[in-house]
Order: structure tokens, then sequence, then C-alpha cells
């Protein structure tokens, strides 16, 4: 193990014991459309899953940001977006289509390396601050920060925006989804080039956070967001999503991760939204509430927690 795979004391700040295995279970994309609140609110409010980030500036985020402030006891934050990859589904920033933030058609661009180089570091800064404000205003009891599609990492071409939203994050006192380790980041951002230079960029900015009192995670994991095979006879089944993903939380090691999932119905909505892996995202769905994996965490002695928890340390509350 090297020095960023060990855990930090983290679980010790919640409370836990200094050899804990702790995850945060995440639904990413709330408000990205029906079919993902329909799915995500009801697995929040049963205990299927510890958070949810919405993407505000999406078509369905009014309806969720309702359901958030409606209901204060889930633990919602916001998915910063930068990036919009649907070939048919698209949203626009909130600061308008007069900046460095959108492609040709006023859209946010369809990739990350395209953000990457062309956003100037200003309006990125303002357009974040206005999609946190914006889930503020909306009565959101906000609980952390995290990005959608990982580009304010800097994974693609070098160029980060982790300054901006560290200094948003500790303005606001909230943590952010950022790991100290380079595992599971290639499902982040896409292929992460060599993991001794990303590795050392996630050093330079988990000490930036850490100065600037930003809590912050020691895993980020997901699994594959493509199911495999799709369209073919050999298409993966839910049998088999659900080994893989048991075989992930029995992975779990000591220290805070969060599992990011992307749970939607899987419905003719969402198969005109998204380009591939619709099922996927309905498999996702069927996977938080299956009896299976609360008993795989109860039987590795995995504790869960949530952001809130994490805020209440960054916080002081703990």
């Amino acid at each position: 193990m090297t020095a960023a795979d060990a855990p930090s004391d983290l679980t010790v700040r919640l409370g836990l014991e200094p050899g804990a295995r702790a995850i945060i279970l995440n639904a990413d994309d709330l408000g990205m459309c029906r079919a993902a609140n329909r799915a995500i609110v009801p697995l929040l409010a049963a205990g299927h899953l510890d958070s949810t980030t919405v993407m505000v500036p999406c078509p369905w985020a009014p309806d969720a940001l309702a359901s958030a402030a409606a209901d204060p006891t889930l633990d919602v934050g916001v998915h910063l977006v930068l990036t919009s990859e649907w070939t048919r589904y698209r949203w626009r920033p909130l600061t308008g289509v007069g900046t460095s933030l959108v492609d040709d058609a006023g859209y946010f661009p369809a990739d990350v390396p395209t953000v990457e180089t062309r956003a100037r570091d200003e309006d990125v800064a303002a357009e974040l601050a206005a999609q946190l404000d914006a889930a503020l205003a909306a009565g959101v009891d906000v609980s952390h920060l995290d990005n959608h599609m990982g580009s304010v990492y800097g994974l693609a071409t070098g160029r980060s925006f982790l300054p901006q939203v560290l200094e948003l994050a500790a303005a606001r006192r909230l943590p952010f989804r950022l790991p100290r380790s380079v595992e599971g980041l290639d499902v982040v951002g896409g292929d992460v080039g060599d993991p001794a230079a990303q590795q050392k960029l996630l050093d330079d900015a988990t000490s930036a956070a850490d100065a600037l009192g930003v809590v912050i995670l020691d895993r980020l994991w997901t699994h594959p967001f493509e199911l495999a095979g799709e369209g073919t006879a050999d298409a993966e089944d839910y049998a088999t999503v659900k080994a893989g993903f048991l075989d992930l939380l029995r992975s779990t090691r000591p220290g805070v991760t969060e599992i990011f999932l992307h749970p939607m119905i899987d419905d003719a909505e969402l198969a005109d939204t998204v380009d591939y892996a619709a099922p996927k995202r309905g498999y996702e769905r069927r996977l938080l509430a299956d009896p299976d994996v609360a008993a795989t965490i109860a039987a590795e002695g995995i504790v869960r927690v949530g952001w809130r928890d994490l805020r209440a340390v960054q916080r002081g509350e703990r």
C-alpha cells in the first residue's frame, strides 16, 4: 500500500474506529431527467442510498430541488456541471450563453477536454457559484459538492478547475468529492494517463483542500458506466452486474470511500435521453434495493455514512 492508498484520519474524525471501512452510497445525476428523479428520490427516502447530487442546469432540476426542499432528511449535494454529453438531450449554463462555457450550439460542451481547453477560470467560478446558489435558493440544505464527468479535475489535459471549486467549498463550508488516491479515477474522468503524474495532481489538490479545511474522501469508486455487450446476445444481465457490485463492496478498504451509481427508471424516456447504457441504469436502481447488497455490507462490517456527516466534521459539529 502506498502513502496515497493509506486512509486519512477521517474515520476517526467521524467517531469511527481507526480501521473502519466506511462507504457513502451516492446517486449522481438527480434532476437530469424525470427517470432519474423517479428512481433516486424513493431510494434515498427508503435508506437504500446515503446521498445524491442534483444537476441544477438540467430541465428536471426544479422537480428534484422541490423534492429535496420538501424533505429535509434527504442528504442532497450539488453535482457541479460543465458538460452536456448526450446527443438529443442537452442543457445550458445558468450564467447564459455569452461565455466560454458553451459550444457553437450554445450548450455546455459534450466532452471534458473541450471544457479544460476553452473555459475561462472566471466563467467557471461564476457558473459553479450560480449552480450552488440556485440550489440554496430553492430551499435545499446542501450537504456537499461534487462534479459531473470529472470536468474540474484536470484529468484530460492537466488543466483543472479545482482552485475555483475548493474556494467555493471553503467559503460555503461544504465538503467536496475529491479522492486522495488516484485509484478509481479512470471511471471518473476517462483515461487518467500516467498514474504517478495523476497522483501528483491529486496530492497537490488534497494539500490545497486540507489547507482550506475542505473535507474530502479517501477514495472514489464506481463500476463501469457501460453495459458490457449492450445490443448483443452477450449483453450483461442483472445477475452479472450484481455479482460485480458485490465484489466491489467486498474489496472496500479502511477509510471513507464513496461508491457512486446512476440509478434511473429504465423506460422509454430514458432510452430517448441517453445514448447508451439505459439498461445499466435500470439495473442500478434494482441493485440498490436488493437485499443482498444490504446483507453484504452487514456481513463485511462496512459502515455507511453520509455527506452530512462529513459536513458536520468540516463545520466542527461532530
